[in-house]
């Protein structure tokens, strides 16, 4: 389905920047992105590291012994690898 947004023009800047970072689309990163946003609590797993918010926004969850340096610098690193397989495996797969 085809539908039109209205994005400041610095926000649709920064998004095709990134897309083109990530070698993905920016289409692709608006599906994930409204995916994410709109996926209930429960489809998180128990031991999952993230939690949904009030308002649905993921956020680490509070652990009493905390994260390390090392943990959180791995879940910046691979914060889109699922991601980025699925857009690689769909880019592979055309050629």
């Amino acid at each position: 389905m085809k539908t039109t947004l209205d994005l400041p023009d610095n926000l649709l800047i920064a998004a095709k920047a990134l897309a083109a970072k990530r070698k993905t689309t920016l289409k692709a990163m608006v599906e994930h992105a409204l995916r994410r946003e709109i996926a209930p609590q429960e489809t998180l797993a128990a031991d999952s590291l993230y939690e949904a918010g009030p308002f649905g926004i993921l956020s680490l969850k509070k652990r009493r012994s905390g994260l390390s340096a090392n943990q959180v610098q791995h879940l910046i690193d691979h914060q889109y690898a699922d991601e980025d397989a699925r857009v690689i495996s769909i880019a592979t797969a055309k050629s």
